[in-house]
């Protein structure tokens, strides 16, 4: 065998042992993403101990995919794993800010900067939807925290004015964050003028009926 020969067969084995890596981080990956869609759906819900469950299962799916692709840093950085770890965040930040219990961090998710801060900015954008369910509720109270939560995210993600090819697109992620804390802003404005109007009219009554 020649050299060239016995390069080119080291290089092959090289080569399938990354592709099958590759292929179980991906899926991997997938998992993760999967798991934490279905996590953010039962926080909806409030069904917070079946949100906790799939986000378990979606940590150690992306535990998993790192664990693969750590040997092979150009795949670890290929894309796909910051869109799991980057989910997970999501998935992880939208539970706690529904609780109220304050939110996580990247050492305890065990994930990359970037995809933390990506994960921040879509989390806070995701819970316009409870803020909305509360005004609908009438709880302003409860909606007026939570869009203090998602205006705290906002406020720190601005600060990290670095290029998109470092940040994995988290200009963009913040962009749409601003739009959506502008809304739930004017959304709950409008609705506590409504709210006070209503108690007024009731005030108004109740004198009169006197």
């Amino acid at each position: 065998m020649s050299t060239w020969e016995k390069t080119a067969e080291e290089l092959r084995d090289q080569a399938q042992a990354m592709h099958e890596a590759r292929e179980i981080g991906l899926k991997a990956s997938r998992a993760a993403i999967q798991f934490s869609a279905r996590s953010i759906r039962h926080v909806h819900r409030r069904q917070y101990e079946k949100a906790e469950e799939l986000l378990a299962e979606a940590k150690g799916a992306i535990r998993s995919a790192q664990e693969s692709l750590a040997p092979f840093p150009n795949i670890y950085h290929a894309g796909f794993l910051h869109d799991g770890e980057k989910e997970v965040v999501e998935a992880a930040s939208v539970l706690s800010i529904a609780r109220g219990s304050g939110f996580p961090t990247p050492s305890e998710l065990g994930v990359m900067p970037m995809s933390f801060l990506n994960g921040m900015g879509e989390a806070a954008s995701e819970c316009r939807r409870f803020a909305l369910d509360r005004m609908r509720a009438g709880d302003l109270v409860e909606a007026s925290r939570i869009l203090d939560a998602m205006e705290a995210v906002y406020e720190e993600l601005i600060t990290f004015d670095y290029s998109d090819a470092m940040t994995g697109g988290l200009r963009r992620t913040t962009d749409a964050l601003r739009a959506v804390v502008e809304r739930t802003r004017s959304d709950l404005t409008a609705t506590t003028s409504q709210h006070e109007l209503v108690e007024e009219l009731k005030r108004t009554r109740e004198a009169l009926g006197k």
